[in-house]
């Protein structure tokens, strides 16, 4: 080799020398796990039966099976348009008017925290994007034991969001797979015996992956042990109205807490109940004990988000600061969000009603007693198989469904395909 070959070759920078000498730098990259929805969905795509089913899918689907836009942010997409906006950037904590109505949405324009200017909040990249900053922010500056209590099951996200801001995710009891309801007792001896001053995440409704949830009265005594145990309340409330169709029921958890004095952190999404999924609005917001303490803390909210990302994106926030600031086009949106918990609450009631018409033995009353975009059905990884192998519906193999993946053109199938694997 030529003395001009090798001088050329030690100028080169030393990651490409190394590629030179066929070392890649990420040559000790072990590939992750794939994805389990991902892969229901690529075996959905191949599939070549057309009366094959979907029913990993995590977004909301209208009767035809396609995705839906709602006419209120329709509307609000128009206004904003003719108001000419900048797309300028947004402050680190977004925009106020969104996370002012963001707030009143959730805990209520009556609500005595928000009335004392003790809420400290910041507009987040949708619900994900508020636990991240929410698990971030506790990491730094929660002063007791930095262990978070997550349910079994729970959002398969919850887990990672937690480790990788480093808090240390431990465990209660959620769901009874024996009667696919709610682990109360379960639920109520693990948090009494988790360590004090801990994290507990709650789903405020609509339980993702489940559909089970505590009644009003269940949550009264989830407060008061919580409470009993000096644990800080994390509320994950991702379906505000498109778990019963009603934004006050559906916060029900998070204003008993609040009312019961707990000083808690919660995460907004309005991915699902404007169906703003590739907007990213959501909210993360503080319940201080003074005014001087809310600016404390969020001055390190600020601090938390400006490496992260800056600022979020402008336009999810407003299209929800437009329909929520707007009288008319809120009561459009109310009744919008209605009409989808609605439908996923009708799909449910049929798909019980017709799995008795085909003549399964079952007790599939736990179909229509969960809520909210997902079910278990409580059928074994086998039975998901066979579903998959001999009768083209798709899920997880934990049971899981999502209930907008059924439409009144599939539920047939759908009953029928089900009570042949689990009466075979």
């Amino acid at each position: 080799m030529s003395l001009t070959v090798l001088a050329s070759r030690r100028t080169l920078p030393a990651a490409t020398r190394l590629f030179v000498r066929g070392v890649s730098a990420w040559a000790n990259v072990p590939a992750g796990p794939p994805d389990p929805i991902l892969g229901v969905t690529e075996a959905f795509k191949k599939d070549t039966n057309p009366k094959k089913i979907n029913l990993g899918v995590g977004a909301y689907r209208g009767a035809d099976g396609k995705p839906y836009v709602l006419p209120s942010v329709r509307k609000a997409d128009e206004i904003i348009l003719q108001q000419n906006a900048d797309k300028e950037y947004l402050p680190i904590t977004g925009q106020p008017e969104f996370n002012k109505l963001a707030a009143e949405l959730a805990y209520g324009v009556d609500s005595a925290p928000l009335k004392e200017g003790r809420i400290a909040s910041t507009q987040s990249i949708s619900g994900t994007g508020a636990l991240r900053i929410g698990a971030a922010f506790l990491a730094r500056h929660f002063a007791h034991n930095k262990v978070v209590y997550v349910p079994t099951p729970t959002w398969g996200n919850h887990i990672p969001i937690f480790k990788d801001s480093g808090v240390e995710v431990r465990y209660y009891r959620y769901y009874n797979k024996e009667t696919c309801g709610l682990d109360f007792e379960g639920m109520i001896e693990d948090i009494k015996n988790a360590d004090s001053k801990s994290i507990v995440l709650l789903h405020a409704c609509a339980h993702n992956p489940t559909g089970v949830d505590p009644t009003p009265e269940q949550w009264e005594k989830i407060s008061q042990v919580v409470k009993e145990k000096e644990h800080l309340p994390f509320i994950d409330m991702a379906y505000q109205g498109f778990a019963s169709g009603d934004a006050t029921y559906d916060a029900t958890a998070l204003r008993r807490f609040v009312t019961d004095g707990h000083q808690l952190v919660l995460s907004q999404s309005f991915a699902k109940n404007m169906g703003l999924y590739g907007e990213r609005a959501g909210l993360f917001s503080v319940v201080t004990s003074s005014p001087e303490e809310k600016a404390r803390v969020d001055s390190q909210i600020k601090i938390v988000v400006r490496p992260m990302y800056s600022n979020p994106p402008v336009h999810g926030a407003r299209i929800a600061s437009t329909i929520l600031s707007d009288p008319a086009l809120k009561q459009q949106w109310y009744g919008e969000v209605k009409g989808m918990a609605d439908r996923i609450m009708e799909m449910r009631a049929t798909l019980k009603n017709l799995l008795k018409e085909v003549g399964s033995t079952r007790n599939w009353d736990h179909i229509t007693n969960q809520i909210g975009m997902f079910a278990f059905l409580g059928i074994t990884p086998e039975q998901v198989d066979a579903l998959a192998k001999d009768h083209s519906v798709y899920l997880t193999r934990d049971g899981r469904i999502s209930i907008a993946g059924i439409t009144p053109a599939n539920v047939r199938h759908l009953a029928e395909s089900l009570h042949k694997v689990t009466s075979a």
